[in-house]
């Protein structure tokens, strides 16, 4: 990451306007120089500190899941005995601020009822003044800035709180951009990890190996403390540890449960996922590691059939949820199809290996593509994408940008299988990351290109078009990332093609991007396609080409958007008859209703 721009710190806090402004100007480039949640925290102190001159300061943040109040970093070093210290919303000055959603000046403690004094009590602060101002983010307090004691001794003023509470939003923005880029890594994390257990699970007959290399690829997206696989005996009906990480090695071959007996049983019985808050509130728990405070477990099947259960433990309270479950299944998944391999004979392991890896690598692929395209008065929209292998590297969607605004996208990978479609997740996870950022189209294209240079070879690149819709103003708004230029396609029959833009994605590291906006007519159409199309040869080796396109899609734009792609494609595959369609077949049509 690029480094913070340089604070110049005031003796005495910032307050005059001038001074202000440009310490706040400061803060934003600070701010903005970094998505990597560590980083941000050190300079929100920091930045905190010097807008009011403040000899501590502490950010309290609202946990999306359980929705609590906790100390995310305070008081510098003396933080740690606080970091994560629950807050009663409403109670204390912080809690009161939470609460209200205002902010809070108090120059004397000790003369405020709200204040509580916890914090003094366990770190030996002595809290003089505090300054308490709310974090919002789109109308909801995410959680507040605290500054307490001012160095001069002076107290608090309202220029102090003038600056703060205008720090407090730049600071709020940081936080929600940290944690939308936080999620796409965990994305991208998440759907690697399982494609590396696709080719885990299909590279050796060795049972042990195969499932401890599962639960270690699990660990880099979730955090245990232990977990275990472990198998159905069909005759006596227990389960039995197959492998585990994390336990006592005494108690291997001692875990021993029928099903429907514990939590681990009841998973099993059940075929359903099952999370365990607190295991000193479940009473079907079964204490076989005294650490434990709670639990996740999810059914292994092979079809229909449960084989057996995984299951993973943490030493903290409340530490898994549904996504968690959700991943665990997943990997559970994973973990019954390897266990069935090691069943199956070995003479055909190298065929499942290819066959599944693809299975799973296509359905994570599947996963990015619409399932139906949104309906939109006024318009219609229809989507397509036909792989030539089972994986392939072509990607469209249709993105909800705001009231009145769908993104469209399509794209195509260099390359083919499973390579193309990581570096398709990649890029999908940038874009949806930088459109919640809501910079215009041209910044997005520069800004994804950077991540994908920096995470992808020298040899791999993603052709891409994306746009923005406004539905009521009927204007469509685009930049061409080096991709086949779509067609528009007026109703008299005249088409122009959307080349505006800049290069290929991920080639250079700086890439700047142009965009231009089409006012689009009644009856127009666009048709947005990879060159899986234009390029499909016949037995003559012809290509089918723009201009074959282009005529086919003169003589059905009477049609439905869905009617035309259809026709669009049946007309493909008669053009290149027995050779068979050679690569990725992606079309995506907007139709404007007359």
């Amino acid at each position: 990451m690029a480094k913070s721009p340089k604070i110049t710190r005031k003796k005495r806090g910032v307050t005059d306007h001038k001074s202000r402004w440009s310490f706040l100007v400061e803060a934003a480039k600070a701010l903005n120089s970094t998505l990597e949640t560590q980083q941000l925290l050190s300079l929100i102190m920091e930045l905190s500190a010097q807008a009011v001159d403040a000899e501590a300061t502490s950010l309290v943040v609202r946990d999306e899941q359980s929705g609590e109040l906790r100390y995310e970093i305070a008081l510098g070093d003396m933080g740690q005995k606080v970091k994560k210290l629950p807050i009663q919303t409403g109670k204390g000055i912080v809690g009161w601020v939470v609460r209200e959603g205002k902010p809070a000046i108090v120059n004397d403690v000790t003369t405020d009822p709200r204040f509580g004094g916890v914090i003094d009590g366990l770190t030996g602060f002595k809290t003089r003044s505090v300054l308490c101002v709310p974090l919002l983010r789109k109308g909801t307090v995410r959680g507040a800035l605290v500054a307490r004691n001012k160095t001069d001794d002076a107290g608090f003023s309202e220029k102090d709180l003038e600056i703060f509470s205008a720090l407090a939003d730049q600071v709020a923005i940081a936080l929600d951009n940290s944690q939308l880029y936080q999620r796409a890594r965990r994305e991208i994390r998440e759907r690697m990890a399982l494609c590396e257990v696709g080719k885990i699970i299909t590279s050796s007959l060795d049972l042990e190996k195969v499932l401890a290399l599962i639960m270690d690829a699990l660990s880099h997206v979730v955090r245990y403390d232990a977990a275990g696989i472990y198998i159905i005996d069909p005759k006596t009906q227990q389960i039995e540890a197959e492998t585990l990480q994390g336990y006592d090695p005494q108690m291997e071959g001692k875990v021993r449960l029928k099903v429907g007996e514990g939590v681990m049983g009841w998973a099993a019985k059940k075929g359903q996922g099952i999370i365990v808050p607190d295991v000193s509130r479940e009473p079907r728990y079964v204490n076989a590691r005294p650490q434990t405070r709670s639990e996740v477990a999810a059914p292994l099947k092979s079809g229909e059939q449960v084989i057996g259960v995984f299951n993973m433990e943490s030493d903290q309270l409340n530490v898994y949820d549904d996504h968690d479950l959700d991943l665990l299944t997943a990997f559970a998944s994973q973990a019954a199809v390897a266990i069935e391999n090691a069943r199956l004979f070995k003479e055909t392991l190298e065929m499942q290996r290819l066959e599944h890896e693809l299975a799973v690598a296509r359905q994570i692929q599947k996963s990015f593509l619409p399932q139906k395209p949104p309906r939109i008065e006024g318009y219609e929209l229809a989507g397509m994408n036909v792989p030539s292998q089972e994986v392939g590297g072509d990607y469209f969607d249709f993105i909800p940008v705001s009231e009145g605004q769908m993104g469209l996208v399509i794209g195509d990978v260099s390359g083919k299988g499973i390579p193309a479609a990581l570096i398709m997740a990649s890029f999908r996870a940038s874009l949806l990351a930088e459109i919640r950022n809501n910079y215009a189209i041209g910044k997005i294209c520069s800004k994804v290109n950077a991540l994908l240079w920096e995470s992808t070879a020298p040899d791999q690149y993603v052709t891409a078009v994306y746009g923005v819709l406004d539905t009521k103003r009927q204007i469509f708004t685009y930049a061409n990332a080096g991709h086949n230029p779509p067609i528009l396609l007026s109703s008299d029959g005249s088409f122009q093609r959307l080349n505006t833009g800049g290069l290929t994605l991920g080639f250079l590291e700086k890439t700047n991007y142009q965009e231009e906006a089409i006012k689009l007519q009644p009856g127009d159409c666009l048709i947005f396609y990879t060159d899986g199309a234009s390029e499909a040869k016949n037995v003559l080796e012809e290509e089918f080409g723009e201009e074959r396109l282009v005529q086919a899609a003169r003589r059905g734009r009477h049609l439905s958007a869905q009617e035309l792609q259809n026709e669009i494609h049946d007309q493909l595959r008669e053009f290149v008859g027995p050779s068979g369609l050679g690569d990725d077949i992606t079309m995506l049509i907007l139709k404007v209703l007359q």
